[in-house]
């Protein structure tokens, strides 16, 4: 049996932390198992919270430097994490990380995740593989999702997977080949607004569940022109400060309302994708799984069986499924899938730094 141990580090556009999942990969040829030993959520202090939101307006040569700096966080984080569980680095085989997505425009042949992987071996001295979406955006893929391949491998029970972080986005079977692609804005949105009256983020979507919805507004997100694009398709911060955050903003509406609104476009741009079936299940990860509103949500307009998992399944999906990227591409096996990408074949992708 071939096992390995690998730390997964995955920081979304939240700009919350940096989950880190130590997780073991057992294949006996058959089947793929995964555990997960440990799992932590380390926040960045306002500084690093601040450099991140900047960080798409600096200059080319002050990128690059921040590019080094992150990486050298993200060395000293996997050192602290491991430190405060007595982890000895022998154990670990490979730091697989996604960085922090600084610009994402696919059409343009450009993809930019922060955090160099020669930095985070200077500082952790564990073999580091990371890049995972630029070969495929050259491959003439969208870069994204990367996460089916995790759905396709370790929670292929389920009929969809759902992940709602900064953006929700979806994974299924269908014909024998997995589908996949970026749904909608989806915290991303909620938080800008959230944070306008001092709170980070909506909890349990008690703010939400106090608005009312502005139907005006709720009609213009719906018609935006991304909606009815052909699979398979991406979004990036880019898009989403451009067109749907003015579109919001536009309206003058209290942060309420707004979030009202929201959540409701959210929620029917989900149902839209999902089949309407009472025999099939919905497994709901990322943060917006805690959002109880948006899950009532969701559950009105569809009569799919809602699944929600545990509380580290949910927060740390993400980074167990880079931790699998990793894994796979340390055995030489594809870790893209270009059904869901739309890349020209099936790939390995990431690079490795290391002795």
């Amino acid at each position: 049996m071939n096992k390995k141990k690998v730390l997964g580090l995955m920081s979304g556009t939240s700009l919350d932390g940096l989950d880190i999942a130590l997780c073991e990969f057992r294949d006996d040829g058959e089947r793929l198992q995964y555990l997960i030993h440990e799992a932590e959520t380390i926040q960045y202090d306002d500084d690093w919270q601040e450099k991140l939101k900047n960080a798409p307006f600096l200059k080319s040569n002050e990128l690059l430097i921040l590019h080094h700096e992150y990486g050298k966080l993200l060395g000293q984080m996997v050192n602290s994490f491991l430190s405060s569980k007595n982890i000895d680095k022998e154990q670990i085989d490979i730091v697989s990380s996604h960085g922090h997505t600084i610009f994402h425009q696919p059409d343009k042949g450009m993809t930019f995740q922060l955090g160099h992987g020669a930095s985070i071996f200077k500082v952790a001295q564990i073999p580091v593989i990371c890049d995972f979406r630029t070969q495929d955006v050259v491959y003439g893929g969208q870069g994204a999702p990367l996460v089916p391949i995790g759905d396709k491998l370790l929670f292929s029970e389920y009929d969809y997977c759902l992940n709602i972080g900064g953006i929700a986005n979806i994974s299924f079977e269908k014909d024998g080949e997995r589908l996949a692609w970026d749904i909608c804005p989806a915290n991303m949105v909620l938080n800008y607004f959230t944070q306008k009256i001092g709170e980070k983020y909506d909890e349990d979507g008690q703010l939400a569940r106090k608005g009312k919805v502005n139907n005006h507004l709720l009609q213009e997100l719906n018609n935006l022109d991304f909606y009815s694009n052909t699979p398979p398709k991406t979004l990036g911060r880019e898009w989403v400060f451009d067109k749907v955050i003015p579109l919001i903003e536009e309206q003058e509406l209290s942060v309420h309302d707004a979030l009202a609104t929201f959540t409701e476009h959210i929620a029917i741009q989900i149902a839209e994708v999902i089949e309407n079936d009472s025999k099939q299940y919905l497994l709901i990860t990322g943060g917006g799984g805690y959002n109880k509103y948006l899950i009532e949500r969701i559950n009105n307009l569809s009569d799919i069986i809602v699944k929600i998992p545990d509380s580290i399944t949910i927060e740390f999906k993400e980074a167990l499924i880079f931790a699998l990227l990793g894994f796979l591409k340390s055995e030489g096996r594809d870790n893209i899938l270009s059904s869901v990408t739309g890349a020209a074949e099936d790939h390995s992708s990431g690079i490795l730094f290391s002795c």
